[in-house]
């Protein structure tokens, strides 16, 4: 059991050591990992959600039951680590920081990998079709988030800053890429062969590009500012999100594959794109910066954990 479960997840890692190795040596520089990133974000894993989804039975691989429970997974993560900061009496900048840290997770560079890992193509298309569902709801989440804290902000501030930000949620590429493969596999529609072969040529990149992208941003140097209260979004992003998760799934019938997905998803790590935004939208990044390197270094173990409940239950 215990070197199934490292023959799972320590592939993943090694792969983000790998970038995180090469770059610091010297062999790619910063600019080779922007253009990387942004050849992944926008050509690589749009590819992929859209090639997994449209070649689906929408019929199987849809499950409402999993889409509703992991979304009320979310919600509830967003409540409960924003309410708690109110009660400790964060400052607003840091209030934005934490929540958003807290719950929205890098579904897409590492949650596919470890369920492609665990799982192979079924496992995938699964993880690829809730995907589809949850990017749109993590990012409205994150922007409520970090605006909601702004009290100084007037509410036509809020609102001129908002509609900017609604504006890139709506043309995430990985958004329009997962409505288009749903739509295509909803209408049953085909792939010509020639468009499928050449997809699954360029999706086989993907997942690896992503990680080796993510290990070559990895920086320690990130660790900074309030680390007490990093640890504390770390441990509800990697732990309490799961957990909560497991248990509405399964209060809603979810079981299988389909539960260890949901549950795998919602215990990915928090997303660089926090760190980003934080900095976008005037919250604390280095805050952000802590718990996205944290959550990321500590989810070898939560990950080895999970696979280890799922064995045992």
């Amino acid at each position: 059991m215990v070197i199934e479960i490292l023959n799972i997840v320590f592939p993943v890692f090694i792969v983000i050591a790998l970038g995180w190795g090469v770059r610091r040596i010297n062999i790619v520089d910063d600019t080779f990992l922007q253009q990387t990133n942004a050849l992944v974000y926008y050509i690589c894993l749009p590819l992929l959600l859209f090639y997994k989804i449209s070649t689906a039975d929408f019929s199987v691989n849809f499950n409402f039951e999993l889409v509703a429970g992991a979304t009320l997974a979310i919600i509830l993560s967003c409540i409960i680590s924003y309410g708690y900061g109110v009660v400790r009496h964060y400052s607003p900048q840091k209030l934005g920081a934490f929540s958003q840290g807290s719950f929205r997770g890098n579904l897409a560079y590492i949650g596919l990998a470890i369920v492609f890992n665990g799982y192979g193509d079924d496992g995938l298309t699964r993880a690829s079709v809730l995907m589809g569902f949850l990017v749109p709801v993590l990012n409205f989440l994150a922007v409520l988030a970090l605006l909601g804290p702004q009290q100084e902000s007037s509410e036509q501030s809020r609102i001129k800053r908002l509609l900017p930000m609604a504006g890139k949620v709506l043309a995430n590429p990985l958004i329009i890429a997962s409505f288009a493969g749903l739509l295509w596999s909803y209408l049953q529609l085909p792939l010509p062969v020639v468009l499928e072969r050449s997809l699954k040529i360029t999706t086989g990149m993907s997942l690896p590009l992503a990680l080796f992208a993510l290990g070559g941003g990895f920086s320690l140097a990130r660790l900074r500012g309030d680390l007490v209260v990093a640890a504390m979004a770390t441990g509800i992003k990697l732990l309490w999100m799961p957990l909560l998760a497991a248990v509405l799934l399964t209060l809603f019938g979810v079981a299988g594959v389909d539960l260890h997905v949901g549950v795998l998803m919602s215990a990915s790590p928090a997303a660089t794109a926090t760190y980003i935004m934080a900095q976008q939208m005037s919250s604390d990044a280095e805050l952000a910066g802590s718990i996205v390197v944290m959550s990321t270094a500590l989810s070898i173990v939560s990950y080895i954990l999970i696979f280890s409940l799922f064995h045992f239950l």
